[in-house]
């Protein structure tokens, strides 16, 4: 079933859209038939959770954080993504700088942007997204390489658009600067419900869970 779903989805998505499989609650075996049927990209949510499953499958995927990630969890987290999509504070990212340079690693990561203004969500809001990229760029560590964003919980998909459109605004605002130590690459919308609306606002990443394992047990 994983297998046909991500042939389906490939199909349908274009190529220049990467799909990171967002494999919070699945197991080492679901994602290694995940790897098996072409996806590299693998996404999780809580460091604690990811950590057993990197020891299982290690390298043979790129790790996504999505999940919103302390400070405290930054140490192990380091050792086991090769992304973060989910800065959303200079500390946060003072902290995965310091770290990285212990171990000589440069962190690609994204700035999560709170598009929908809701106070029970994590992220940057959307007039404070510049300045915090233009603070954390010095960093000599990590390398901001885009944007993310959740939007709205909503079940008609046309409702985060406007959302969706704002973040898409703000890359393209972000990419005129030239911010030194800046390459806006990654624009990363859309979960299960919502991609097809995301590709169409202009993002070139997606994270899909439901569609590609099916619904959780």
């Amino acid at each position: 079933m994983i297998a046909e779903n991500v042939k389906r989805l490939r199909s349908e998505i274009p190529d220049y859209v990467t799909i990171v499989a967002a494999s919070k609650t699945r197991t080492a075996s679901e994602i290694l038939e995940i790897l098996e049927s072409g996806l590299k990209d693998v996404g999780e949510n809580y460091v604690q959770e990811a950590e057993g499953k990197f020891e299982a499958i290690g390298n043979k995927a790129r790790w996504h954080c999505i999940g919103h990630l302390q400070r405290n969890k930054v140490k192990r987290a380091i050792e086991i993504f090769d992304i973060i999509q989910t800065v959303d504070s200079f500390k946060l990212a003072e902290e995965i700088d310091k770290r990285c340079s212990y171990l000589s690693k440069k962190m690609p990561v994204m700035v999560e942007v709170n598009s929908g203004k809701e106070e029970n969500k994590a992220g940057v809001l959307p007039e404070n997204v510049l300045q915090l990229i233009t603070e954390i760029s010095p960093l000599k560590n990590i390398a901001v390489v885009g944007l993310m964003t959740m939007g709205p919980f909503t079940e008609d998909p046309e409702e985060i658009r406007p959302s969706l459109r704002l973040t898409r605004r703000l890359f393209e605002e972000i990419s005129k600067e030239k911010i030194e130590g800046v390459e806006m690459k990654y624009l990363s919308m859309g979960m299960s419900n919502s991609y097809r609306v995301a590709i169409e606002e202009g993002s070139n990443m997606v994270r899909l869970g439901t569609i590609i394992f099916g619904e959780r047990q």
